[in-house]
């Protein structure tokens, strides 16, 4: 297994011998408007450029799209991918994807057998209440295979009790999770901070953690640095990655 963060949601994943494209996400540096109502909002989307050009991870064998938020899966990248490559999502985005020229969208309810990988969809909450209502459904995705370790990508949700319940069944050797404490100027975050990443060390132990989903969007005001923080005086360097944009790591050396 080899892990790539391109920016924010957007990571190459090599598992089982496939390369699979995470979120894709290509607009150039401030060429979309800001998250209104939010930190930072005077300043343009994405934050930072991308680290490398488009066609060095353009050639992969699939895409996940966790879901169709702009900063998950934007104008870009439709423009730019094959739309006959395999696309797994959740159920309530295919229709959507499918009317963007994409010809072989696979809708995951449960799970999804491909390949010798198995994808297992997974629920999350776009923050809490109402607010997570008006979100919209989000999705993860375990990763499951004989030949590797297990992979959770929890998708844009806060720390709640069915992610608990992901961690208790799967038992991830590795989790993905989109940290940033995105966040609107009323209300309570909408992804993952310092907090929920504390909740998953501290009841999980035996799961490495890769934090992403940092420093490329308005309203993500968790920083890498606070993170490393958090790492350095809670002595986690050997269970949690928090890589730059276009870093890759394998899974021997995915704690830094």
């Amino acid at each position: 297994m080899k892990i790539q963060l391109v920016r924010h949601a957007t990571h190459v994943i090599t598992y089982n011998g496939k390369k699979l494209l995470l979120d894709p996400m290509f607009s150039e540096k401030g060429s979309l408007l800001p998250v209104l109502n939010a930190p930072n909002e005077h300043l343009n989307n994405p934050l930072t450029e991308l680290p490398m050009e488009i066609k060095e991870f353009i050639n992969v064998d699939a895409i996940v799209v966790t879901h169709t938020h702009r900063d998950h899966f934007d104008d870009a990248a439709i423009e730019c991918l094959p739309k006959s490559l395999p696309l797994f999502c959740q159920p309530e985005d295919e229709k959507i994807i499918q009317e963007k020229g994409f010809t072989k969208v696979i809708p995951i309810e449960k799970d999804y057998d491909w390949d010798g990988i198995t994808l297992i969809r997974t629920k999350g909450e776009h923050g809490r209440g109402e607010l997570a209502e008006k979100m919209g459904p989000v999705s993860g995705f375990v990763f499951h295979s004989e030949f590797e370790p297990t992979l959770y990508i929890i998708g844009d949700s806060v720390w709640y009790s069915e992610i608990e319940e992901v961690f208790t069944h799967y038992s991830p050797d590795f989790a993905i999770v989109f940290a940033g404490e995105a966040q609107f100027l009323q209300g309570d975050p909408i992804t993952m901070g310092l907090n929920d990443i504390h909740a998953i060390v501290t009841r999980f132990p035996k799961t490495n953690l890769i934090i992403s989903h940092m420093e490329s969007w308005n309203h993500c005001v968790l920083t890498r640095n606070e993170v490393r923080n958090f790492i350095k005086e809670n002595r986690l360097e050997k269970r949690i990655w928090v890589p730059e944009n276009g870093e890759m790591a394998g899974a021997s050396t995915v704690s830094k």
